[in-house]
């Protein structure tokens, strides 16, 4: 895992207890006034709250990987987008020929031509497409029917295409929704068979690799905040995880990861980055409605363990403490007679 916890329980403990005195209670429990001492420099209130542990991992801010795309249109390329142009729903991915490719939303290929008397689950998947884009007078269900023909005649009228009524495979490229163009993968002039431009979605997501073993927190819809890397802050959740780990480049060299999609609803808060390092930030631990000080409160006590001294009445007394979660300069503690709103002193 390329991250760290931020409140690190062991090294806060022992900042905490660095410059303090070794004071000693005269055996476990007791709550002896502190008759060699004058009274703490500063002092601060127990207070009752929750504290959340951190941890931080490092992530790529960017559309997401990129995938081929491959079109099944005979002739030559004499059209393709640019780089960073997103294609949408009926909108051409390319032209073959001068002709338009057209790129339509769906998980099936586009794996046999559709013309009147066909049915099946394709169909239904490109009559969908049909409607979306405003064009009326059939049924949409799995049987390619006249209405169809009909309709599809329109639509191809509006492209530019010869009217024919049929779906040739080579007219329609599907993919699962809006595309962004990643890279050409071919040149104008080149054969319009095969992978032509590769694609990202149209949305900019976080990637966070981590180790196989270390993805427990990643649950789908763990909310999630993202720093920037001017600072600014946006937030986040776990969108997705990817079933493959990636093994390490090198053997020796570190365990194999997973990457971890954090989506981000608020596009605009991310404002014209498109690529860059970010800081993923998720919660670790988390104590609910418990006592908590500073950690520079903490004593350690000649016994082991540690301490509090409460001030009262213009005295005061060594108070042994268990102590429990740190998280964010302040740790949570509890003891016999340890209650909220109490006063504690600060060694200096």
């Amino acid at each position: 895992m390329r991250g760290k916890v931020l409140a690190a329980v062991l090294g806060a403990a022992a900042l905490a207890v660095a410059g303090a005195a070794t004071l000693g209670l005269g055996g476990r429990g007791t709550q002896e006034p502190a008759t060699d001492r004058t009274g703490p420099a500063t002092t601060v209130t127990v207070t009752r709250q929750t504290l959340v542990e951190s941890a931080s991992l490092a992530g790529e801010l960017s559309y997401g990987t990129a995938i081929p795309l491959a079109s099944t249109a005979a002739g030559t390329v004499t059209w393709l987008p640019e780089p960073g142009a997103t294609v949408r729903r009926g909108e051409a991915l390319l032209r073959a020929d001068e002709l338009p490719v057209v790129l339509l939303y769906g998980a099936l290929p586009m794996y046999r031509p559709l013309a009147e008397n066909v049915t099946g689950s394709d169909v239904i998947q490109f009559e969908q497409n049909l409607s979306a884009l405003g064009y009326e007078g059939f049924n949409v269900d799995d049987v390619f029917t006249a209405s169809t023909t009909a309709a599809v005649k329109r639509w191809q009228k509006e492209l530019g295409r010869p009217e024919t009524g049929t779906v040739d495979k080579d007219q329609v490229v599907y993919s699962p929704g809006a595309v962004r163009v990643a890279e050409r993968l071919v040149r104008v002039g080149a054969s319009a068979t095969g992978d032509v431009v590769s694609y990202t979605g149209s949305t900019r997501v976080v990637i966070v690799p981590t180790g196989a073993g270390e993805a427990a927190w990643a649950a789908k819809g763990t909310p999630l905040t993202v720093t920037l890397p001017d600072g600014k802050t946006v937030a986040g959740k776990v969108g997705a995880v990817a079933n493959e780990t990636a093994a390490p480049a090198a053997e020796g060299q570190g365990q194999p990861t997973i990457n971890v999609t954090v989506s981000i609803a608020d596009q605009k808060a991310l404002g014209k980055l498109e690529r860059g390092p970010v800081t993923v930030k998720y919660t670790a631990r988390q104590r609910k409605d418990v006592l908590t000080v500073p950690v520079a409160a903490l004593l350690a006590l000649a016994e082991g363990g540690y301490g509090l001294e409460v001030v009262s009445g213009g005295t005061s007394r060594i108070v042994a403490v268990e102590a429990g979660l740190f998280a964010d300069g302040r740790v949570e503690v509890s003891g016999d007679g340890l209650a909220e709103g109490m006063t504690v002193g600060v060694p200096e």
